[in-house]
């Protein structure tokens, strides 16, 4: 991430909209349990408000210097800080009973790598998992091109990913937008085996 994203994904403005607006809307009507991945969690805002509802989270980010950062923060914690790529998920089958991405998506480098994301989303999940996430919307913005000025933007088309999703095996998918992002769920289901 450039200068000005990395700072205001760690401001408190940013932080404020993370917890009156974009977490309460992932979790309502939702549960995903006690052993949850949290995909991407950069400076770990999220990671921070999670961790009172989850009891417990392992953290993946793909950055070694926020990946050490973050473990060091939350040292003592609920949380696991793993360093990896979630295009290639470094932890055992069926091991969580939830998984979680908060406006990290567009980060992946191509629709190939979100594509194989979701696949090892769900190779971790437990069967009957649940795998949670938003992301922006309106990321061909000029504001939005701005922030991601020498980063990767590969923005997700919210009506696609309903099939994508289905095509790595989740079921029960819901897709729904307001004004400024978009949310999903999608369940392994209960019985299957990896897609």
């Amino acid at each position: 991430m450039n200068l000005i994203h990395r700072c205001l994904c760690r401001s408190s403005s940013w932080r404020k909209v993370l917890d009156r607006f974009v977490v309460p809307w992932a979790f309502a009507d939702v549960q995903l349990g006690q052993d949850v991945l949290e995909l991407g969690p950069g400076h770990g805002l999220t990671t921070e408000l999670l961790r009172s509802r989850i009891p417990r989270i392992t953290a993946l980010e793909i950055d070694p210097e926020l990946t050490a950062h973050l473990a060091t923060r939350l040292r003592g914690t609920n949380v696991t800080v793993v360093q990896g790529d979630a295009s290639a998920i470094p932890l055992d089958d069926g091991r969580f009973s939830g998984a979680v991405s908060f406006h990290m998506l567009h980060h992946v480098h191509s629709a190939d790598l979100q594509d194989k994301l979701f696949q090892e989303v769900h190779r971790v999940l437990r069967p009957g998992g649940t795998f949670v996430g938003i992301d922006s919307l309106g990321l061909k913005s000029l504001w939005m091109r701005l922030i991601h000025m020498g980063d990767t933007l590969t923005p997700i088309e919210p009506g696609t990913l309903r099939d994508r999703l289905s095509a790595v095996g989740f079921e029960e998918i819901t897709v729904d937008t307001n004004s400024y992002a978009f949310r999903f769920r999608a369940r392994r289901p209960p019985t299957s085996g990896s897609a």
